[in-house]
């Protein structure tokens, strides 16, 4: 069986001829998938979505982990529709723009004030400057083991594609590791009184906090003066609807939000305590602030979408759903891997509601290749991911056909490890990370068979 994706390559080798990169996100980039094996979509609903040359398939990353109620939630949708017949932009603030702020204080009871924008990059890059400017400090020190946290200079800068940041920007930033209190400590006293906040995600699909660690981060920016940021773009509404913070029970000074916000609708938020927060207001003393200024950054749309969305964590439990499907999907797929002799070498791990898998050549050292083979197989049998985050739209039947993708697909995972050869089981380059240096992957030697052939006839 090959699946066809002549449309989709076309569309795919267009768009790189109009859009730098091929899309607007790095994470969606066709080198990220099989080479010719990026499929490109037309719509979704649920836990499913149809690409442009009529193949369906069950997707998990959710819109990168934006959607957790499922593709076209139709409260969502409903709630739009009414915002829209009465006008989306206005040269004043809207009645929404104060319920939606009600309610997302009610559901974050340590932030006092809240500010609203369209995406996460800036909210936690205003969190940085709001920070420099309360503290008069300069110096930030964020999680080194925690992949993304800005599309701005501040942080792009620490990555490997840092070309066009200043060596002055990126001379300001210090790292400390994730559940490494003592690193932390290192940092704090190495530059004491010059770090202005420390940032890091409260938890990831990988690593959740050991005890302590959190409360040891609260106790030593308190201790420096130093203001503590958390990045809840992920967590929120996938650990709880009050975040990461909920559930451990840490209260930072500021926190940024996103993605799963507005299930997809663009909207994204700055929160936290008021005498931080007041420094952009119009009751401040002193020098003003630069918040988050912006012509879109309420328009009635998305907030809308985000009341809905507040609505079904108050009248459903999606999280507990995605909890429990995500259990599910981990336990079928790993108990598979365990039957084909391969656990050691593909496994899911992480939260079950924000699961990845894992993908190791016979060494046992992660491997692009043998991740590459694996989505070259799940694919050719309808399903999307490039890991295992779930929503809460994913029925058990949604869930069945993936372990069974993934079970079949270990036949050719097998053999691969078998012959340390798996570029023989795929055509082209394998994917590649997302924030290299370079633009080119390194291409592997042409494969005898296609891409796209199942491997087990």
């Amino acid at each position: 069986m090959t699946l066809s994706l002549t449309r989709s390559s076309a569309m795919q080798a267009r768009l790189h001829d109009l859009v730098p990169g091929g899309a607007h996100t790095f994470a969606k980039g066709s080198d990220q998938y099989p080479e010719d094996m990026a499929p490109v979509l037309t719509r979704g609903r649920g836990a499913r979505v149809w690409d442009v040359d009529g193949n369906s398939y069950v997707e998990y990353g959710m819109g990168m982990r934006a959607v957790t109620l499922g593709h076209a939630y139709e409260p969502v949708l409903d709630a739009v529709r009414a915002a829209l017949v009465d006008g989306l932009s206005f040269t004043r603030p809207t009645e929404l723009e104060l319920l939606a702020a009600e309610d997302f204080l009610t559901l974050v009871p340590g932030a006092d004030m809240v500010k609203f924008c369209k995406n996460a990059s800036d909210a936690t890059s205003t969190a940085i400057r709001l920070a420099r400017a309360a503290t008069g400090r300069e110096l930030v020190a964020y999680c080194h083991d925690q992949p993304y946290f800005s599309s701005q200079d501040w942080f792009v800068g620490t990555l490997p594609i840092d070309a066009g940041v200043p060596a002055a920007v990126r001379s300001l930033n210090r790292s400390f590791g994730y559940n490494d209190l003592e690193s932390l400590r290192r940092v704090l006293q190495e530059d004491r009184g010059e770090v202005a906040a420390v940032i890091l995600e409260p938890a990831t699909a990988l690593a959740e906090p050991e005890p302590g660690f959190l409360e040891g981060v609260r106790a030593l920016c308190d201790e420096h003066g130093t203001v503590l940021v958390f990045d809840e773009t992920i967590t929120g509404f996938r650990w709880s609807a009050g975040g990461a913070q909920a559930v451990y029970g840490v209260t930072p000074d500021l926190s940024t939000w996103g993605k799963a916000m507005g299930n997809g609708f663009p909207i994204a938020a700055l929160a936290g305590r008021r005498e931080l927060m007041e420094l952009g207001g119009l009751r401040a003393e002193g020098p003003r602030v630069f918040l988050l200024s912006s012509t879109n950054g309420a328009e009635t749309a998305s907030l809308a979408a985000f009341r809905a969305v507040v609505r079904a964590y108050a009248e459903t439990d999606p999280v507990a759903v995605m909890e429990r499907q995500g259990r599910e999907l981990a336990d079928g797929v790993n108990a598979a891997a365990a039957e084909a002799g391969i656990a050691a070498h593909l496994d899911v791990v992480g939260r079950p509601s924000c699961q990845v898998f894992r993908t190791r050549d016979a060494s046992g050292a992660p491997s692009q290749p043998m991740r590459t083979l694996f989505l070259q197989e799940i694919l050719q049998r309808g399903v999307l991911g490039q890991s295992f985050v779930i929503s809460a739209a994913h029925t058990d039947a949604d869930v069945e056909q993936t372990v069974e993708a993934a079970r079949a697909a270990m036949v050719a995972y097998r053999k691969a490890l078998e012959t340390g050869r798996p570029e023989d089981l795929f055509a082209g380059r394998p994917v590649a990370p997302a924030h290299r240096r370079l633009a080119a992957p390194r291409a592997l030697p042409r494969s005898t068979r296609t891409a796209g052939t199942r491997a087990d006839g």
